[in-house]
């Protein structure tokens, strides 16, 4: 690594943030429908995902390379537009995530990207045919497809078994969902994590360290494969319960079904390059399994409100990015001061989150009360001989009082 300047280097530290929040922020997107259907523990769900992410983050470049090379115009951006991008994402992914809404850490990125691009070197700097094709159609299309592939999935999975004992095949189910979940954390590694080897990749180009078109080096994949896992262990908690159990209620089925489908969808978009919101593919997925179970129910109200906040995210962090790009531009004083509204603002939204904690386990599914078998039930009395009965076998019995005769 050639010479790094302060500036480079904060902005470097601010994308691996950035790839932290992305961690716990999608952290639902794996392990939601697998702790609410109680296929695994909320702490072993969150430390599965974390592992498969940073395996998942070596595995391709290409969502990496449309990012460094073909959103924006690399000859005419410069290093504190990337940090002005990244506190735009910073910040949109920290009030959503203390509202429990699951939207798309992608496009937080993305919106900031654009808006200070276009504040900084005008909209010439954007390259708006690969935000469309790459990010605004697969935005559109993705939810869409996975949930149809959900709902046809899980009423195929209804229709196969519909034969069979739902104990029975509740366990296979499960195991499948465990395999299904870690194919959705692997594909999640691979596709988010490349979002911060871009940006950082985009950043030592901007700052003379790379060549333009340049690959990212190996020290960049494994620091943002380190960061968005140690995010995912850390586990966002308040989206986990509102995909988990607020957008529908899951069978094992329906999980399995809707998270194999996310995989598919997203696997299938990193090896195109279409830099994909997996939270978006995967709250599809989730509502189509919710449908595809004869009397399910999507809660319309929640998934209006994820839909608002997708809508919402593009816009938003451009705006604030474009405010922070700004501020920056006018000189150190101008990034030293966006970098203190950043630290104040997430220390605040942190500060506000601890008055309502929401914990591992808030999010454990609660265990399924036990029926009284049929027929009248012993009472307290009738139960008191045998309790007698076996604290008398326990306690040795009292030695025999001497008879009179004896004692004279």
């Amino acid at each position: 690594m050639e010479h790094v300047t302060l500036l480079l280097a904060v902005v470097i530290a601010t994308a691996l943030a950035f790839d932290f929040t992305n961690g716990f922020h999608d952290t639902a997107n794996a392990m939601a429908t697998t702790i609410s259907t109680g296929a695994l523990g909320p702490k072993v769900a969150v430390g599965m995902s974390a592992a498969l992410n940073l395996v998942g983050a070596f595995l391709s470049v290409e969502v990496a390379k449309t990012i460094s090379g073909g959103i924006v115009d690399e000859s005419g951006i410069r290093t504190q537009v990337i940090f002005a991008a990244l506190v735009g994402a910073i910040l949109w992914n920290l009030v959503t995530w203390l509202l429990g809404l699951p939207s798309s850490s992608s496009h937080a990125l993305f919106g900031g990207l654009i808006g200070a691009a276009v504040m900084s070197a005008g909209v010439s700097a954007v390259d708006g045919g690969v935000v469309v094709t790459k990010v605004l159609l697969p935005a559109v299309a993705a939810p869409v497809v996975a949930g149809l592939a959900a709902l046809v999935a899980s009423r195929l999975t209804f229709r196969i078994g519909r034969h069979a004992d739902d104990a029975a095949t509740a366990k296979g189910y499960r195991a499948g969902q465990i395999a299904s979940a870690a194919l959705v954390s692997l594909a999640h590694g691979t596709n988010d994590a490349q979002k911060t080897m871009g940006v950082i990749t985009l950043a030592l180009v901007t700052g003379g360290v790379l060549a333009p078109g340049s690959n990212p080096p190996v020290w960049v994949i494994v620091c943002s494969g380190l960061a968005i896992a140690l995010g995912t262990y850390i586990g966002g908690w308040r989206i986990i319960r509102t995909l988990g159990t607020g957008l529908t209620d899951l069978r094992p089925q329906q999980g399995f079904a809707a998270q194999t489908s996310a995989a598919i969808s997203i696997l299938a978009s990193s090896h195109l390059g279409f830099s994909l919101s997996t939270t978006q593919v995967c709250s599809g997925a989730v509502m189509g399994a919710g449908l595809g179970r004869r009397g399910g129910v999507v809660r319309w109200s929640t998934a209006t409100r994820m839909a608002v906040a997708w809508c919402l995210t593009l816009p938003a962090a451009a705006l604030v990015a474009a405010g922070a790009e700004l501020l920056t531009g006018q000189g150190t004083w101008g990034i030293v001061l966006v970098g203190a509204v950043l630290v104040v603002c997430a220390a605040a939204i942190w500060r506000a989150a601890r008055r309502r904690p929401v914990t591992a386990e808030s999010v454990a599914p609660r265990p399924t009360p036990v029926e009284p078998l049929p027929g009248p039930q012993p009472g307290p009395a009738a139960q008191a001989p045998v309790l007698d009965a076996g604290l008398s076998a326990s306690i040795p019995a009292p030695a025999a009082a001497p008879s009179p005769s004896a004692a004279a």
